[in-house]
Parts: C-alpha cells; sequence; structure tokens
C-alpha cells in the first residue's frame, strides 16, 4: 500500500482520513480525521450520513471513540494521528477518482452541476496548460464522495511541482477570459469527432473574499485586506461558474525522497523572526517550504537565542500560508521551533525550522511580507 499526501483513507470503523505525508512508518499511515458517521450528519453515502470535524473535534472524538489511531510520534515528538493498516479499508486517489468521474460522465452524462465544474477545471489544464490527465486529480470532500450541493469547493490536485507551476501560470494568463478548447472524442459509432465547448475560469472577487476569509482565518493574523491581497498574487484559486477550486500541489513518485525516521524533529520553542526567501520552488507543497536566510530574530516566547538563531527552513502545514513569499521578500514569520537531525548514511546532520500551522487553525502563527505593497 502506497499513500501520499491528498489521499484519502476510509477505514474498517467507517472513518474518512485525509493523507498529510508523502513518508510513513512502518505500522500506519499519517493522516487527519476529516469525516465521522453521524445519524444527523449533512453528508450522504451510501445511505449512511456523515459529519465534517474541525481539529478539536477529530482529536476528541478519536480519545473518546477510537485511541487507537492516536500515538506519540518518536520522530516528531508530539500526539499524531494515524491509521494503523490494519484498520485500512480503502485507500482513495485523487487521480483515480478523477479518472473515473471522467469516464463515467463521457459514458452517461450526469445532471449533477458540480461534477460538469470540475471537469471543466480539468480540460481547461488538459488543454490549455498541457498537463496530462494522469497527473491531474480531485481531493476534499468530493474524492471520498460526500460532496455537500451548494457548499462544496473543488480541491483540484496537480502532480508534479513544474506541472503546479504551469498550471498557475496558465491560470494567470487566461483568468477572467472565455477559453475555447477542442476536444477530440469517439462518437456513437466509434469515429473520431471534434467537440467545442468554452470554459471561463474567474478570479476571487465580491462576496468570495469575505467567505475565503472567514474560512481561513480564525485570529487576527492578517486583515482582510491583507490577506486578499496574498491570495490574489497567488493565482491558485478561483471561481468557476460561481464554485471556488483551489490548485494544490502533490509531488509525482519520483520527487518523494527519504524514508520514515531518517529527520527527527524536536520541539524547542516558539519565536517570531524576520528573515530573506532564499528558495520557495515547494512553496506550494505539503508542507509548503521556504528556505532562508539573513536571519534576525524579533521575539522569544519560549527557547534558546543561539538556537533560534540558526533557523534556515520555514514549514506550513496550512494551505492559508502556502505560497505566501517568494525568492528575495523579506518576511515575517511566527510559530513553534524545532531541531531538525536528519541522518544520511550514518552521518548527522542538524538544523533548526519554524513551524507555522501546528493546528488546522494556525493562531498566532504565521508568514507575512514585512513591507506589504500598498
Amino acid at each position: 500500500m502506497k499513500v501520499r499526501t491528498r489521499d484519502f483513507i476510509y477505514t474498517t470503523d467507517d472513518l474518512f482520513f485525509a493523507s498529510t505525508n508523502y513518508i510513513h512508518p512502518e505500522d500506519r499511515f499519517i493522516s487527519f480525521l476529516r469525516y465521522i458517521p453521524d445519524e444527523n450528519g449533512d453528508r450522504e453515502k451510501n445511505g449512511k450520513t456523515y459529519s465534517k470535524v474541525t481539529s478539536e473535534e477529530a482529536y476528541d472524538y478519536l480519545r473518546k471513540n477510537h485511541p487507537d489511531y492516536l500515538y506519540f510520534c518518536e520522530v516528531s515528538q508530539v500526539e499524531m494521528m494515524g491509521v494503523p493498516h490494519n484498520k485500512v479499508k480503502e485507500i482513495i486517489k485523487p487521480e483515480k477518482r478523477l479518472n473515473e468521474i471522467k469516464k463515467a460522465e463521457e459514458k452517461e452524462p450526469s445532471d449533477n452541476p458540480l461534477i460538469k465544474k470540475l471537469l471543466n477545471v480539468a480540460d481547461f489544464f488538459h488543454y490549455k496548460a498541457g498537463i496530462n490527465y494522469n497527473n491531474l486529480g480531485i481531493s476534499g470532500s468530493i474524492l471520498p464522495n460526500l460532496q455537500k450541493d451548494g457548499v462544496s469547493d473543488i480541491d483540484f490536485v496537480i502532480y508534479g511541482l513544474k506541472n503546479h507551476k504551469k498550471a498557475m501560470k496558465t491560470f494567470e494568463k487566461f483568468k477572467g477570459k472565455k477559453t475555447k478548447i477542442k476536444k477530440l472524442k469517439n462518437n456513437e459509432t466509434g469515429k473520431r469527432e471534434e467537440k467545442k465547448k468554452e470554459i471561463t475560469l474567474d478570479p476571487i472577487q465580491d462576496s468570495y473574499w469575505e467567505r475565503i476569509y472567514n474560512k481561513r482565518m480564525k485570529d487576527s493574523s492578517l486583515t482582510k485586506e491583507e490577506f486578499c491581497w496574498y491570495e490574489d498574487r497567488k493565482n491558485n484559486r478561483g471561481i468557476v461558474e460561481g464554485t471556488l477550486f483551489d490548485i494544490l500541489a502533490t509531488r509525482n513518485w519520483d520527487e518523494i525522497q527519504g524514508t520514515w525516521g531518517d529527520s527527527r524533529y524536536k520541539p524547542v520553542g516558539i519565536a517570531k523572526i524576520e528573515a530573506t526567501i532564499d528558495d520557495a520552488i515547494a512553496s506550494y507543497d505539503n508542507p509548503a517550504i521556504y528556505k532562508v536566510k539573513n536571519l534576525d530574530v524579533l521575539e522569544i516566547d519560549e527557547g534558546d537565542i543561539k538556537n533560534i538563531g540558526k533557523i534556515d527552513e520555514i514549514a506550513s502545514f496550512t494551505h492559508t500560508y502556502a505560497g505566501q513569499a517568494i525568492e528575495e521578500e523579506r518576511i515575517i514569520a511566527k510559530g513553534k521551533i524545532e531541531k531538525v537531525l536528519k541522518y544520511t548514511d550514518g552521518n548527522k546532520k542538524e538544523n533548526y525550522r519554524l513551524v507555522v500551522g501546528t493546528t488546522r487553525e494556525s493562531i498566532d502563527e504565521f508568514i507575512k511580507l514585512k513591507n506589504l505593497p500598498k
């Protein structure tokens, strides 16, 4: 069984988890509980109802009902969620799910507007960005077929970091424009024929900003105006016929390196720093990674200045701060500090990183530019 970031795992206890890692321990898959069975739930599948849970609700539910999904992780030195291998009933993959939806719609078109919008997004990135369908997928509530009409967004997945960058540049070029696409497909007689259609992917605007801001920001780390400025320049989120969609990055298998335990993490403090972005190629990955240089320590809530002053990387586990800054920009960031021990060929290397998004809500953890353009 192979599981990577944005895969879903359905368990023998009727629970749906979202994978948050590329690399996993030998006995379980690192993941986060997203949907639970609930007789009063607002999601329905196969005659059963489910509810979506927050971070706090997820931990509370597992402690009360299924504590075997919780464990103290020796690698990260914190309590984590993980699906034991013997609890896995099905691994649900974004690329496979999108392909299944695509084939089903080609065979017998449905009247589901959300699915039609999803396929328009897929066709846009295939035909306009030149990305193979095999490198496209769908995560979020649509992946386990627990979407809710009029509520669910489209969490669209692009496999390969270079493909993801290409997708965002293509969206930036065409957003807000009617885009004509020509598709070749077999007709009822088996002959190839050309099908034309128009797709418009719009930028975020008007009331959608309020909805996204309220969904993403749970504290005052960013004002609404600041949040909108960052999101607008990222080009990783838009609107398709009234529905929000995200352009999410997931590494291809050949981009995934390392083994479980070759890097170990130890919490050593909490601090606010100022630094310059040195490398942001993985800033849309999960976690989003920023290499930093020219570090200044601004505040220390906990920890030793000698260690915090060695920070050379920022990792964000929340999508809110993915793509937040680019190379050579000066940033301010606050979060938990970890010592990272990497073991390679018997050699040990030590460095320090600042972590944003230790919870989904990321209270008082952030990344932002030192000087936001007016």
